[in-house]
Order: structure tokens, then sequence, then C-alpha cells
């Protein structure tokens, strides 16, 4: 059998490396990757977009740095066999995110790396690739190396990171639209990172704590599970063991909006609505890998939004979740689905109760509701209470025939209720529902005493029970103070 030696072109592998789904915010995070296993307790990003220089994007950290070979190494595309033993606390994986990820938004990358009191550089620029068909990588003099942007931000040990000709993140056009863009790319990265990377960040991932900073802001991490909260209900962690490794399955069920603060409140709802976000959030070594999927176990609802299954494992484990190049997709394998079936089914019932369960108890507190809640058959509708006091009065007030017309009216309104649009907004911003402008003093005032006309004039109701039919419904029990000093000015 003859064999022949068919080495890929250089210039095309090169182009091809550039289109493997990479986004920006998941580019970067490769990169932060590195820097993590490198045990970097600093990484910092800058863009800089100033006229007087060519646009780049830099990456520092303070990691061990690399010496030559290491670095030439790291600069070649699969450096690394995926089935190769890593370090437990290894966050790599292919041997190419260094440089997929820094192609799929450049087109010149050079790092620098101290290591020992000695500096190295290297380069991949596409541009010479393409010209040459050569997989070839230069090497800056000491002088490029010196003037290079943010170069003295670099510590005495640690990698530089530099990103120029950026093609695909400016969107191959330069200008001052393009510039603003380029910034509201960065706020969409920080957040991705301060997600991401959250365990790190807070420190709680074997105490390892990072800052990652971007021009010279530092993330605050993002805990997608409101531990913090004392209203979060952590519940009982599950293991699976495959070939003696554990998996670990931590499920949380969410606070209701109602017992978040406004603070919390807005920043979790400024990273996503809880609909979306739900679900299972996957970690390899401590790294987010992938989240908000239920992976076609149980469909995305209302109900189940505030349910969280936090797992972990670890990269010896990699080859059982078909994680891919960006280490944006990891899917579990048959052991964890099954554990996972039964643990979805536990946690969202329990999600779904909080939710029912405070709607029974806002009927439950009120005697004379004005709205009652029926279920038959799987189908739930809501009516306007006919028998309310209120009604009652005034439908004996009139006429029969008018009678019967206010009667269907209230059973238009009651089929006319927009429920869709109440679906809609109060899954996207369900806080503002409570957050209603306060009712005046005269109208509260004017409707006391309408009331009080009515009940009286039909029921010879007195003080007492007027108080306790006033009190009973949400809108003066939610001013008790103010209503309680207009019926002692009234009566």
């Amino acid at each position: 059998m003859q064999e022949k030696i068919l080495s890929p072109h250089a210039a095309s592998l090169s182009q091809s490396m550039r289109d493997l789904g990479y986004s920006l915010e998941t580019a970067i995070a490769d990169l932060i990757d590195n820097s993590i296993t490198a045990g970097a307790s600093n990484i910092r990003i800058f863009l800089d977009m100033d006229d007087t220089n060519d646009p780049c994007l830099v990456i520092i950290d303070d990691g061990s740095g690399m010496n030559e070979n290491e670095l030439f190494e790291a600069m070649r595309p699969g450096s690394r066999n995926p089935r190769d033993k890593r370090a437990k606390d290894d966050l790599g994986r292919f041997g190419l995110g260094l440089k997929t990820a820094s192609f799929s938004q450049c087109k010149s990358l050079t790092v620098v790396s101290r290591k020992d009191q000695n500096t190295f550089a290297a380069r991949w620029d596409l541009d010479l690739i393409a010209d040459r068909n050569e997989w070839i990588v230069t090497i800056p003099s000491i002088e490029d190396i010196l003037i290079a942007p943010y170069i003295k931000t670099l510590g005495f040990q640690g990698t530089y990171i530099l990103w120029q000709k950026l093609d695909r993140f400016l969107e191959n056009s330069i200008n001052e639209s393009s510039k603003i863009n380029s910034y509201d790319k960065l706020s969409v990265v920080e957040k991705h990172l301060a997600l991401v990377f959250h365990r790190y960040i807070s420190g709680d991932y074997k105490r390892h704590k990072i800052n990652i900073e971007i021009n010279g802001h530092t993330i605050i991490a993002f805990d997608p599970f409101c531990i913090s909260n004392k209203a979060t209900q952590l519940l009982q962690e599950e293991i699976v063991r495959i070939n003696g490794n554990e998996i670990k399955i931590q499920p949380y069920i969410l606070p209701h909006h109602s017992k978040l603060s406004k603070k919390e409140y807005d920043f979790y709802r400024s990273r996503g609505d809880f609909v979306t976000n739900q679900g299972a959030y996957i970690y390899r070594n401590g790294r987010l890998m992938a989240w908000g999927d239920w992976f076609r176990l149980v469909p995305k609802s209302e109900a189940t939004k505030l349910a969280r299954i936090q797992i972990d494992f670890t990269n010896v484990l990699d080859e059982y979740w078909t994680i891919d190049i960006k280490k944006s997709r990891a899917h579990p394998p048959p052991q964890v689905r099954e554990k996972l079936k039964q643990i979805i089914n536990r946690i969202t019932d329990q999600s779904k109760r909080i939710h029912i369960g405070r709607g029974n108890r806002l009927f439950d507190k009120q005697s004379q509701p004005l709205w009652v809640r029926f279920s038959d058959r799987d189908k739930i509708r809501y009516e306007v209470n006919k028998e309310h006091v209120l009604i009652n009065a005034f439908l004996n007030r009139i006429d029969p025939d008018n009678a019967s017309i206010l009667r269907d009216v209230i059973s238009l309104i009651e089929r006319s209720i927009p429920l869709e649009a109440i679906y809609a907004d109060y899954s996207s911003v369900p806080q503002s529902f409570e957050e209603k402008e306060p009712i005046q003093y005269e109208d509260l005032k004017s409707q006391i005493m309408h009331f009080h006309i009515l009940l009286t004039s039909d029921f010879s109701m007195d003080k007492e029970n007027f108080k306790k039919t006033i009190f009973s419904m949400k809108q003066f029990n939610e001013n008790r103070e103010l209503t309680q000093k207009i019926i002692e000015e009234l009566l």
C-alpha cells in the first residue's frame, strides 16, 4: 500500500479557522480560560479605538507566563490532542482556542509572554500566510514589543495578547458608528464574562478568585442562582458517577420576584428574563459551558421559570459531554439525563407551587375578592365576583333591565381580558405590575364616600362591618393608614 502526505494549504485552512462560530464574547472567554489555567489573578482587557492609532484589543494577565518553547507550542494550531490527559484545573480542550478565537475577530495575533525575567514574542498574520501559503510565525523585535499598546501594563510575569487588523470585530469599516457599536459589543462581553466566570470572580470555586477588568471597569459576578437572597431554595444535591468520577447536580428554586429587592430585580432583569434563563447550568472545572436548556426533557414555561440546576464535572469526563471548540455547548451523557428527569419533575412541581401558591394566597387573603378563579377539567378562568357586596348593592339600586345590561357588560369585560398581552408583559417585567402610581387622597376619599352611601343605604351596614368590607379590598388595605383616617373623618 502506498502512502501520500497531503498537508493542508495554509492559506485556505487559516481562513476556514475564522468561521467556527465564535462571537466576540465567546472568543474572549476562550482566551481567559488560558489565563485562568496559567494561574492568573488579574486579567485586563483594553479596547483602543483612538483615531491616532490602529484599532486594537489587548488582553493582559499576571499568570505564570511562557518560555520560548511553550509560546511556540501555544501558537501552533492543534497544539494539544484533546484525548491527552490534562492537569485537573486545565480549562483548555483542543489546543485551538488561542488561534481560532483570535482569528474569528482579527487577522493579526501577537502574543508576548514573560517568565523567569525573560520576554518572548510571536505573531501570526493571516495576510502573510495568505501571500506565502505557509504557516509562518514572525518574531517581533524588542523595539516592536516596547511600543506595543498597553505593554507597560504587563508585569514581570504573565502574558499579553494583541489583536490587530480587527476586520471581523469592526465589520470591515472604521467610522464613528462602528466605534459606538464596538463599545456596545464590549457591554455584551462584560455580561457574558460576568456569568461564565462568576464562580471565579466571586472566589467560590476552589477559592481561586480572579479580577477581570474591561477598560479599567471591574466586572461584577452574576450569580444565576441568586444564592445571596435568603428566599432562594437550595434543594438536595444528587451525585452521578461515571468510571468513578463524580458529576454533582445541585437544584435551586429562585425566589419569586416579589422577594427580590429593587436592586436585585434590576440586576437580574438587565441580564435576561427568568423564562429564557431557566434550565440546567453546566460547569466544567467551575467554568460555565452551557445554560438555559432543559435538553428537551421538559418545555420552558412560565410555571417553571424559577427552576435552575447546577451541574459540575471535571475535564476528566470531557469525552462524555461532546464539548465543542468554542466551549459554548455541552450535552449530558445518558446517566446524567436519567437523573435529570427525576430531579426536573421534582423541582418544576415546586417552582409551580411558588407561583400558584402565591396566587391562591392573594385570593385567600380577601374575604370579598372582586375576582374569583375557577378550575374545571384542566381549564382555568377568572370571573368578576358578582356576589361581591358592592356589586350586589349597586344591582339592587337599579331597575331589572339596567341590572341585566350591567351583567352583560361585566360578562363582556371578563371575556375581553388581554391574556396574551398580560402574559407577555408579566413574563418580561413582572415587578412593574406591582409598581403602581400611588392613589391620591381625594380619589380615595371619593371612593370611600360613594361606597359608604351604597352599602349603608341598601344594607344598613354599621361602621365596623363597613370597615371590614373596605379593608377586604386590596386597594384600601394597601393604603390602610390613609383609609382609616378618611373613615374616621367621614363617620
